[in-house]
């Protein structure tokens, strides 16, 4: 009896000894190490996306067609700036018009009313005085419409101011006027310009008041 009840209490103690030592020793749970056999969810990292340039999205509204009324993520388009080039128009200025066009200067010539030697002289750009001497005419003389002169070639320009007036402009007729009588008015004005400015005939009468333009 004596030894049954020494190996009872050596028993009892053992046992208390031993939940005295779990308790002490026991903790928050070791992790495992890797290869342990158990498994933990590992975060998931897309490489391939992570070495590509993000796409920006905007979340757009949708429109019609579906069902839940949710945001639909649409990518943007690349904003490349257009250039702007503005056009300006410009319109050139008139300028004086010296000869129509398919219109030369004349070997001959017959005078109209209201044209003289230095009226052609100034109108082709001809020196006067060797105009006059090739006609066998002098300063001043008074010389009639229908008087045919001998326009000469190669002769020297006209030394002075061809142009009588300014233009283009506008130009109100007079009593006796005809294209001829107008572009000696002017000097370097062909007559044949200004009817071809206007729309007539260089022969067309003209009315006393009308308004014509000057090229």
């Amino acid at each position: 009896m004596k030894k049954t009840a020494v190996w009872m209490a050596f028993a009892l103690l053992v046992a208390a000894l031993s939940a005295c030592t779990r308790s002490a020793n026991s903790g928050p749970p070791t992790p495992l190490a890797a290869g342990s056999g158990d498994t933990f969810p590992t975060p998931v990292v897309n490489n391939a996306a992570a070495t590509q340039t993000a796409t920006v999205i905007e979340l757009v509204p949708q429109t019609g067609g579906g069902e839940s009324g949710e945001a639909t993520p649409v990518p943007l388009a690349a904003s490349t700036p257009v250039p702007t080039s503005v056009v300006v128009a410009v319109t050139p200025a008139p300028q004086p018009t010296s000869a129509p066009v398919n219109v030369t200067v004349p070997s001959v010539y017959a005078l109209h009313k209201g044209e003289f030697p230095y009226c052609l002289a100034r109108r082709f750009n001809v020196d006067p005085n060797t105009l006059l001497a090739v006609n066998g005419l002098s300063r001043g003389q008074w010389v009639y419409p229908g008087t045919t002169l001998t326009i000469p070639k190669g002769a020297g320009p006209f030394p002075y101011q061809r142009a009588l007036r300014a233009h283009p402009t506008t130009y109100v007729v007079r009593s006796g006027d005809t294209f001829y009588s107008i572009a000696c008015l002017f000097g370097d004005v062909w007559p044949e310009a200004i009817a071809a400015a206007n729309g007539m005939s260089v022969n067309a009468a003209l009315t006393p008041g009308q308004s014509i333009h000057i090229p």
